[in-house]
Order: C-alpha cells, then sequence, then structure tokens
C-alpha cells in the first residue's frame, strides 16, 4: 500500500488509512435482524487480514457489547502497536454528570484495550445533561495528561463542532474528527453543509453506515429481502426504488476490473474525502472491504453516482 493510501487524520500528525474497520461486531450484540453473532472465531483473521490489506484504523467504542469489542480488539493487537491507530468512544450517559466521568471510562476503555494511550477518543454522541463544553474540557485534560493523542466527536452537527472547536482551541487543540453516519443512501450531511464544513475547519469526517446495512453491496434484492428489522426499513418498495442505484454501481465497477458495488460505495466515500469505517463479520467481508482502496472513481463516475443518488432520494 503506497502513502497516497493513507491520509492525516484532522490537523494531527497522525497517519490513517483511507479505509477504516468499524468493530461493532465484534462485540457479539444482537443484529437488527434479532440474531445474535459470535465471531470470536473469526475476529483475528478479520484483523490480521485487514492489516495486511493496508487498513491500519480500527474503530470501536465502550458501547459496543458492553466492551467485548474493546477487549476483542485489544487481544488482537499484541505487537502490532506501532502498526495500528485505535479509536473509540466514551458514551454520556444521563447519569454520568461531572467530567471525572470520562476519566473513569478512559482508563477502563484503556485497560479494556491493553493500551496506555488510545490514538482517537471520541464523544459518541452530544446528549445532555452536560453540555459539550464540559466534556470537551475533559477531553483536554486527558489529551495533556497523554491518555489520548487526538479528540474527536461523533453524532455532532455544525453548532455542536463549532462548540468543541473552540473550547479544545482554548488549550491547542485541534478537534481531529466528527464520526457520521454517511452513505450514498444517506446524504443528508453533504445537504445540510456539515460535511463542507467540517472539511474546510479540517475536521476528518468518518463515515458509519457506509454500507447501510449491507444494501449497498447488492446481496438483498426485492426477491431476497434483508432478514429481520432491516425488511422494515429496506423493504421491498425501498429495493425496487433503488435498483437504478445498484445498475449504475455495478456497471461502473465493471469499468473497473470487476468492482463490486460495495467497494464502488465505499470508494465513492473516500473521493469524497470521508473516512469509512465499514464492519466486517467474517474474512470474505474483509477482503472485499479492503478492496475499495488502491483505485479511484473518475470525477464523471462521482457525477454518475451523486446525480442518480440525489433523485433517489428526493
Amino acid at each position: 500500500m503506497n502513502s497516497d493510501s493513507y491520509v492525516n487524520l484532522g490537523k494531527t500528525e497522525i497517519k490513517i488509512s483511507q479505509l477504516g474497520l468499524g468493530t461493532m461486531g465484534w462485540g457479539d450484540v444482537n443484529s437488527s435482524d434479532g440474531h445474535t453473532f459470535q465471531i470470536a472465531p473469526e475476529i483475528h483473521a478479520i484483523y490480521q487480514s485487514s492489516l495486511e490489506l493496508g487498513i491500519n484504523f480500527f474503530d470501536t467504542a465502550e458501547m459496543y457489547g458492553s466492551g467485548r469489542s474493546e477487549r476483542h480488539l485489544g487481544m488482537n493487537i499484541n505487537g502490532d502497536r506501532k502498526k495500528v491507530i485505535i479509536a473509540t468512544k466514551f458514551m454520556p450517559f444521563p447519569w454520568r454528570l461531572s467530567k471525572r466521568e470520562l476519566r473513569s471510562a478512559l482508563i477502563n476503555s484503556l485497560k479494556r484495550l491493553d493500551l496506555s494511550q488510545i490514538d482517537l477518543y471520541q464523544m459518541h454522541w452530544p446528549f445532555p445533561p452536560v453540555p459539550i463544553k464540559t466534556w470537551m474540557e475533559a477531553m483536554s485534560a486527558a489529551f495533556e495528561d497523554g491518555l489520548i493523542r487526538a479528540v474527536g466527536v461523533s453524532n455532532y452537527s455544525i453548532h455542536q463542532v463549532s462548540i468543541a472547536q473552540d473550547v479544545l482551541a482554548r488549550h491547542s487543540i485541534p478537534l481531529a474528527s466528527n464520526q457520521i453516519k454517511y452513505s450514498l443512501l444517506h446524504r443528508q450531511p453533504e445537504t445540510s453543509g456539515l460535511v463542507e464544513y467540517c472539511q474546510k475547519s479540517g475536521v476528518t469526517v468518518i463515515a458509519y453506515s457506509p454500507l447501510e446495512k449491507g444494501i449497498l453491496t447488492g446481496k438483498y434484492t426485492p426477491s431476497n429481502l434483508p432478514p429481520g428489522f432491516r425488511a422494515w426499513r429496506y423493504n421491498r418498495s425501498f429495493l425496487e426504488k433503488i435498483i437504478p442505484l445498484m445498475n449504475v454501481l455495478q456497471e461502473i465497477g465493471k469499468d473497473h476490473y470487476g468492482k463490486t458495488p460495495g467497494q464502488v460505495s465505499l470508494n465513492w466515500l473516500m473521493v469524497k474525502g470521508a473516512v469509512p469505517i465499514p464492519g466486517s463479520r467474517n474474512l470474505t467481508q474483509a477482503k472485499e472491504n479492503a478492496g475499495a482502496m488502491g483505485w479511484k472513481l473518475t470525477s464523471e463516475e462521482v457525477a454518475r453516482l451523486d446525480s442518480i443518488s440525489e433523485r433517489i432520494l428526493h
């Protein structure tokens, strides 16, 4: 993997791969189709393969499987610490009412990950009642004490990002990232101006759910609905509506030596300047996701995908 496959995390000197790996599924949590995934036996293979294919950015959270995802990731890092960039998140539950709650949660995440320092520590949501200012002050203290290398947020609006930036700036700390839901089928971050604001501010956009629960991989069709709760949201009518988009994804993929619709969807986000973090529940998915790197959609292809996506969404 050449140096062009890595980007700076915000205004920091931390280099991350253009594609990361989301590890929510590593917590063995209940999925949207009502089943429980027990993927522990395959986690090491997923991790190792992702690393070998050029992915160095792994995202988790204390919430994922009540810490199980962090523990699984920690068990796999071993001697790779200098090769990998680890991100996790703090959840501002309504009963966490003071800055010391963040420090305590951070220490617990460090223990589960078996690390002395976390590369990117993120606020999971901008939930009340504690104001953003208070949490950013706590983040600043953790940064100054060397427990974290960079500060990020997740699901923050333009206004909320601005507040976080202002507080961190008083401590000469840049806000490194904003992790948001962003995909060809969820473009509200673009239309709201959030993506543009972050990019102009030097804040990396990390895109979660970049494949829309597998919908953009093409594995589901009007005659093959997703199981469980996903069938309610991604129903037959919806899957019929996105057929034109799926056809374009397939056509563009063929022009790039047989890239899959999922790989094209991830590359679209990368060209947009975002860092997508798809999950992988097995080795096949891990390898396919990594195939989104090492090539680039043309501006004409991006415009074509933008156009068909906008027509479907509106």
